[in-house]
C-alpha cells in the first residue's frame, strides 16, 4: 500500500499556491517572465495573481484560490470517494472559473451582470495568460483528474488519469479549439455575426468552383485545382514510392541497397521547395536544358515549366520519399511463408505477386496514397516557387491573410475545402480498409527467405526507378551547384559570394560577428526544434502509452483528436492558431511559443504512431510484472517501458527535429521580423530573385540534417525480423 496516498495532490496545491504568491499572472511584453519576478509586488501589469484579484481589481481570479482553498480540504479526508468530492469540486470550481472567465470577460458583446462598469473596461484590458496563469490553471486541472482517479475510475490510477485528462486538455486546447474556430470564422459575416451564407458567399463563385478549363477556358477553379494535382500527386508518389521499396527489399544487392536508400531518402531532410530550386536552375526561363534548345535549335526560351506539369514533378521528388518509408516496411513485414505457400500450389512468381504480395500491400498503398493526398493539399512552397499562374488552396489561403485584402473570413472559408478533401479521402481509405486482417509477422518462425520478383517485374523496376534516382542526384547536383556561381543562366564563374552573405563571418572589436544575414534564421530554427522535438516525442508516447496500455470512456474521441492534426493540413493548421491565439486569454501570436507549439502538435502524429508500433511489440506481462512488485505506473513507465522505446523515442525526436526544420505551410503565417525561421528566409529571397544565396542556405540545412539522419541510423540500426541475410543473394541469383 502506498505510505502517501496525498503526496501527489499536495506537490499540486503547491504548486498552484506559488503561482498564485510569487509568479506573475499575465504574460509579459517584450521579455521574459523570470525578468520581471522582483517586480510581482507592483503594478497591473506585473502582479501576481493574489494582487490582481485584490489590489488591481480582477476578482474573478479568486475563483482559483477558492479551488485550491476547497481542494486542499480534502486532504483532511481519507482517500477514496469521500475525499473525491472536495477534489473534483475545488479542481472544477478553480479551473472551470478560470477557463470560463478568460474566455468570456472581455468578449464582444459580454454582459457582466452584475459586475460594474469598472469590472467591464478591467477586463476588456485584460493581457494574455502568464507563466503563473498557465501553473495555476495545470494544478487545479491535475487535481481534477485526481478527484476522478478517487472515485474509482482509471483503476484509482493517479498517474494514468493525471495524463489522460492533462493530455486531453492539451488537445482540446491546441488542436481541437484553433481548428474550430478557424473554422467558424467562415460562418462570420463582415461585421463579425453568424451568418450560415457567409462561407457560400465567399468560395461559391468561379474562381473556386468554375470548371471553363474543361470548355477551352484558361483555367479551372482553385479548389478543382488543388484536387486534381492532389490526385496526380498522391498516385504518382505511391506508384514510385512502391517501386522503389520493391526494388530495394526484394530485388537490389546489398552493395545497391545503401545508395538506394540515401538517395531516396535525400528530399526529406530538405526544405520542400529545394527540388524546385533545382527543377528551376533545369527548366526555368534561364535553365540549362532552354539554354540548349535556343543554342542547338533556335528556341526562345519560355515559362513552360511553370504551372501544374513543374509543382507535380516537384512534388513528386519532394513526397515519393515519404511513400518509400511506409512501403518499404510493409514489404519487409510480408511473410514469405505465405508466398512459399502458393508456389508451394503451383503458383508461379507472377501470379503469386499479383494474387498474395500485392493485396498484402493494401494497408501500405492506403497509407501512402492518404500521406500524399495530404502532402500535396498542404504544400505551399512549390506551388509559390514553379506555380506560375496554376493557383491551388494553400498559397490562397497564404494571401488572404498576409496579402493587401487580409480576409480571415475568406482564408477559413477556402481552409474548409482544404478540411473536407482530407478528410474526405481519409474516410475513403478508412471504409476501403475496413476491419479486414493484414496481420503477417507473428510469434512463428517462417524460412525466412523472400520471393523474388517475377522477370518482367524486375525488368520495369530497374526501367524506371534507376533513371529516377539519377535525375534525382541530377536535380540535387544543380541545386547545390546553384549556390556556387555568381548568376545562374547568365555567370557560372564559381564563387563563395552567396555563402559570405548568408553566413559571413567577421572580426570586430569585440570578437567574432555573426555577419551573415541568415545565422538569426538558423540559431531561431535550431532552437525552435530543438525546444519542440522532445516535447513532441513525450508527449506523442505518452498518448501512445494511455492508447495501447489502458481503456477508459471516450478512447476512440481521444485517439481521434490526437490524430487529427496528421489529417488537418499544415496550411489550416496555422491559420486556426493565428485566429484562436490572436487575442487573450491566450495571446501568443507573434512570439517563439507558437511557432514551437505549432511544431509540437503538427509532429504529434508522427510519436504517437511511432509509440503504437512499439507498444505492440512489447508483452503486457512486463508492465504487469513491475505492478505486482509494488511499484507505481510512472515508475513502471520510466525504469521498465521507457528503456525498452529508445528506438521510437529517438525515431521520434530526429522526425521532429527534421519536419521543424525544414517546415513551411504550418508557420508561413507564424513567422515574425524577431521569430524568422530558415524557411521563409529562403522563400523571401526566392521571391526577390536572389536564387543564388536561398540555394547556399539550403546546402547548409542539407548538410545539417544529413548529420541528423546520420546520428539516427547509428543510434537506432536496422529492424531485424530474424530474416536469413542469404535470402537477398538467392533472389538475386535467381533473377538471374
Amino acid at each position: 500500500m502506498n505510505k502517501h496516498p496525498n503526496r501527489a495532490i499536495q506537490l499540486w496545491l503547491f504548486v498552484g499556491l506559488l503561482a498564485y504568491l510569487i509568479l506573475p499572472w499575465y504574460a509579459i511584453q517584450d521579455t521574459a517572465w523570470y525578468s520581471v519576478l522582483p517586480q510581482v509586488l507592483g503594478g497591473a501589469e506585473t502582479a501576481s495573481g493574489l494582487l490582481q484579484a485584490l489590489v488591481h481589481g480582477r476578482i474573478w481570479l479568486l475563483f482559483g484560490l477558492m479551488g485550491l482553498g476547497i481542494a486542499a480540504v480534502g486532504l483532511r479526508v481519507p482517500a477514496g470517494k469521500s475525499q473525491s468530492h472536495w477534489l473534483l469540486a475545488g479542481g472544477l470550481l478553480g479551473s472551470l472559473g478560470l477557463l470560463l472567465s478568460g474566455f468570456m470577460i472581455g468578449a464582444k458583446g459580454w454582459s457582466f451582470g452584475v459586475l460594474n462598469a469598472q469590472l467591464g473596461e478591467l477586463a476588456v484590458n485584460q493581457f494574455g495568460i502568464g507563466i503563473g496563469a498557465f501553473l495555476a490553471f495545470l494544478a487545479l486541472v491535475m487535481i481534477t483528474s485526481f478527484g476522478i482517479a478517487r472515485r474509482g475510475l482509471f483503476k484509482g490510477d493517479l498517474f494514468i488519469a493525471s495524463a489522460v485528462v492533462g493530455c486531453s486538455v492539451l488537445l482540446l486546447l491546441f488542436i481541437a479549439f484553433p481548428v474550430t474556430k478557424a473554422l467558424y470564422g467562415a460562418f462570420l459575416n463582415e461585421e463579425g455575426h453568424w451568418a450560415w451564407s457567409a462561407i457560400f458567399e465567399r468560395v461559391g463563385h468561379e474562381r473556386v468552383w468554375g470548371l471553363n478549363c474543361l470548355v477551352g477556358g484558361v483555367r479551372c477553379g482553385v479548389a478543382w485545382n488543388t484536387l486534381f494535382l492532389a490526385l496526380l500527386t498522391a498516385t504518382g508518389t505511391t506508384v514510385m514510392g512502391t517501386m522503389m521499396a520493391l526494388l530495394a527489399e526484394r530485388s537490389a544487392g546489398p552493395r545497391v541497397q545503401t545508395p538506394l536508400r540515401v538517395v531516396a531518402l535525400l528530399p526529406i531532410i530538405t526544405p520542400p521547395f529545394v527540388v524546385g530550386l533545382g527543377l528551376i536552375l533545369l527548366f526555368g526561363r534561364a535553365g540549362v536544358v532552354n539554354q540548349v534548345l535556343e543554342y542547338a535549335f533556335g528556341v526562345a526560351p519560355t515559362r513552360w515549366f511553370y504551372g501544374l506539369f513543374g509543382i507535380w514533378i516537384a512534388q513528386l521528388f519532394a513526397f515519393t520519399p515519404i511513400a518509400f518509408m511506409i512501403m518499404r516496411g510493409v514489404v519487409q513485414g510480408v511473410a514469405p511463408s505465405m508466398e512459399e505457400a502458393a508456389q508451394t500450389l503451383r503458383a508461379d512468381r507472377q501470379k503469386t505477386f499479383f494474387t498474395v504480395t500485392l493485396p498484402l500491400l493494401k494497408p501500405g498503398l492506403a497509407n501512402a496514397f492518404l500521406v500524399g493526398f495530404i502532402e500535396s493539399i498542404a504544400d505551399f512552397g512549390n506551388p509559390v516557387v514553379v506555380g506560375g499562374q496554376y493557383s491551388v488552396l494553400s498559397t490562397d489561403i497564404f494571401f488572404a491573410i498576409v496579402g493587401a485584402q487580409y480576409d480571415q473570413g475568406r482564408a477559413a472559408s477556402l481552409a474548409w475545402i482544404l478540411t473536407l478533401f482530407a478528410l474526405a479521402v481519409f474516410a475513403l481509405q478508412r471504409g476501403l480498409l475496413g476491419k479486414q486482417n493484414y496481420t503477417t509477422v507473428s510469434g512463428k518462425g517462417d524460412a525466412g527467405i523472400p520471393m523474388a520478383l517475377p522477370d518482367g517485374l524486375r525488368r520495369v523496376l530497374n526501367a524506371v526507378v534507376y533513371p529516377w534516382l539519377a535525375f534525382t542526384v541530377v536535380v540535387y547536383l544543380f541545386a547545390f551547384a546553384g549556390g556556387f556561381v555568381q548568376t545562374w543562366g547568365r555567370d557560372y564563374t564559381l564563387t563563395l559570394a552567396h555563402f559570405r552573405t548568408a553566413f559571413g563571418l567577421e572580426w570586430g572589436q569585440y570578437g567574432l560577428v555573426w555577419a551573415g544575414t541568415a545565422w538569426n534564421s538558423l540559431f531561431t530554427t535550431v532552437k525552435l526544434a530543438g525546444l519542440s522535438a522532445p516535447m513532441t516525442a513525450a508527449v506523442g508516447l505518452l498518448i501512445a502509452y494511455l492508447l495501447a496500455r489502458t481503456e477508459f470512456r471516450g478512447q476512440g474521441w481521444f485517439e481521434f483528436v490526437a490524430l487529427l492534426a496528421f489529417a488537418i493540413p499544415g496550411t489550416v493548421l496555422g491559420v486556426s492558431y493565428i485566429l484562436a491565439f490572436n487575442v487573450p486569454p491566450v495571446e501568443l501570436t507573434g512570439t517563439g511559443l507558437i511557432i514551437v507549439l505549432c511544431f509540437m502538435f503538427r509532429n504529434l502524429p508522427v510519436g504517437v504512431r511511432a509509440g503504437t508500433a512499439a507498444f505492440k511489440q512489447l508483452d503486457r506481462s512486463l508492465d504487469e510484472a513491475s505492478l505486482m512488485l509494488r511499484a507505481s505506473t510512472f515508475q513502471t513507465l520510466r525504469h521498465v517501458v521507457l528503456p525498452l522505446l529508445k528506438p521510437a523515442l529517438v525515431a521520434a525526436l530526429v522526425y521532429s527535429f527534421v519536419r521543424a526544420m525544414t517546415t513551411v505551410s504550418a508557420v508561413i503565417f507564424l513567422v515574425t521580423a524577431e521569430n524568422e525561421l530558415a524557411t521563409t528566409y529562403i522563400i523571401g529571397r526566392v521571391g526577390n530573385g536572389d536564387y543564388g544565396v536561398a540555394l547556399a542556405y539550403c546546402t547548409v540545412l542539407i548538410i545539417l540534417m544529413s548529420l541528423s539522419i546520420a546520428l539516427i541510423q547509428f543510434l537506432v540500426g536496422e529492424r531485424k525480423l530474424g530474416r536469413r541475410k542469404a535470402g537477398l543473394k538467392l533472389n538475386a541469383m535467381a533473377a538471374h
